[in-house]
């Protein structure tokens, strides 16, 4: 039997960092003057963080394959934004902007795909991480190709932004994400006489 720790520190790691992105999403919306410095700071450590998370999440293989299949190449896409903006002190705005728009909006075509495979599951919230999927694929839009010039309007955008994301992928996690204590490895060998069968050959 496979070990599900992997996939509970996946799991539980996508829940912690959504709600933190949450939580930075509200705070930002409500107190938009927040330090540019710290902020990019933060936001460069929770993509890095959050990329490993993904990584973990994908070398899991969870039971449905469906939340975290994508996300080794992002999860190092992630990380990759997450060291660019810790080390781009000037002009941090627009850099924080870029990374995140360009994270958002490849997590939220994903997870497009992702949902219309849960509708294939049976999933029954799959609509919900669609609509979400959605929201972040405008927002994330909305960053890349910014034309507001008032600092404060784009932290406002920034706290949406980190809302609608954290609330997608906690969507994503908690409706796709099922652990199994007693999962069996993916391939099951059997042997009969001089024959070896895996589970996709027939008897």
């Amino acid at each position: 039997m496979r070990s599900v720790a992997p996939m509970r520190v996946a799991k539980i790691g996508y829940i912690v960092i959504s709600l933190a992105l949450c939580g930075l999403g509200i705070m930002l919306i409500i107190n938009p003057g927040i330090s540019i410095t710290a902020f990019g700071l933060f936001t460069g450590v929770c993509l890095i963080v959050f990329g490993a998370v993904k990584i973990i999440g994908y070398l899991s293989k969870d039971l449905y394959r469906l939340a975290f299949q994508y996300d080794l190449a992002f999860g190092i896409l992630m990380i990759a934004l997450g060291i660019m903006v810790i080390l781009e002190p000037n002009n941090v705005i627009d850099t924080i902007c870029v990374a995140i728009g360009i994270a958002f909006l490849t997590d939220g075509l994903l997870k497009i795909q992702i949902a219309i495979d849960a509708r294939s599951f049976g999933i029954k919230q799959w609509w919900l991480v669609l609509s979400m999927a959605v929201l972040a694929v405008v927002v994330g839009i909305l960053l890349v190709f910014r034309t507001a010039e008032s600092v404060r309007t784009l932290m406002v955008l920034l706290g949406i932004s980190l809302l609608a994301d954290g609330i997608l992928n906690l969507t994503t996690v908690l409706t796709t994400v099922k652990i199994i204590h007693h999962q069996f490895p993916d391939e099951i060998t059997v042997e009969y006489g001089d024959v070896v069968l895996d589970d996709t050959d027939t008897p």
